[in-house]
């Protein structure tokens, strides 16, 4: 239930969340605080894209907990400090991204062959897959982690690229396919008639995820 949990969250985190943060209008008769309460929040909104990921707001936005906690102050130093960690998360994320990929493939090989296989080679392919599906599940945890709490784009940059775009709706069907797949690998075991509909889940998993890594190139 744990794991379910978790992959669940994944899936609502992937969706963006608009900009929610309250700035105070300015009364009839402003006061010092009330005018140093503006300046702030106008400063800030140039330095934070008006959209950002619900898990980038956690913890980069302008009252996230790296801000209260000064350990990422939002300067246009610090900016251009988090532009280099971004640079760096999402080239990781491809990284993991295609070792991820390297795992789906792995388990697809080795699920086919277990539609022939019987006896004590039948035990063997069975546990090769267990193992490559959990290593998928952390490569796959680390990716989308990579992604979900790299720190916010650029204002320059906030229109997205039309293959930013593609990968983000393709991610929402390979992580339910990722989701139905695990679902569905727990229950194979007492449930063989669930097997079929595991590949299914596997490939259509595969199929999204692959093309999703390739349209970050454009």
């Amino acid at each position: 239930m744990a794991k379910l949990f978790v992959l669940l969250l994944f899936l609502g985190l992937q969706v963006q969340a608009q900009d929610t943060s309250y700035v105070r209008q300015p009364s009839a008769t402003p006061t010092a605080s009330s005018d140093n309460q503006l300046l702030a929040s106008s400063a800030d909104s140039l330095l934070l894209p008006q959209k950002m990921l619900f898990t980038q707001r956690i913890f980069w936005g302008p009252n996230g907990l790296l801000r209260a906690m000064q350990l990422a102050p939002l300067t246009l130093e610090g900016r251009q400090k988090e532009l280099k960690v971004r640079q760096f998360m999402l080239i990781t994320h491809k990284v993991t991204g295609y070792a991820t990929l390297a795992g789906f493939l792995v388990q697809g090989i080795l699920d086919l062959k277990l539609n022939k296989a019987t006896g004590s080679n039948y035990d063997q392919l069975l546990s090769a897959q267990q193992m490559a599906l959990t290593i998928t599940n952390i490569a796959y945890g680390t990716t989308a982690l990579l992604s979900l709490s790299a720190p916010p784009k650029r204002m320059a940059d906030q229109k997205a690229r039309s293959g930013v775009k593609l990968h983000k709706y393709l991610s929402i069907i390979h992580l339910t396919g990722f989701l139905a797949t695990n679902i569905l690998a727990s229950q194979v075991s007492q449930h063989s008639e669930l097997r079929p509909y595991r590949q299914v889940a596997g490939f259509t998993t595969l199929a999204a995820f692959a093309p999703a890594l390739i349209a970050l190139k454009f």
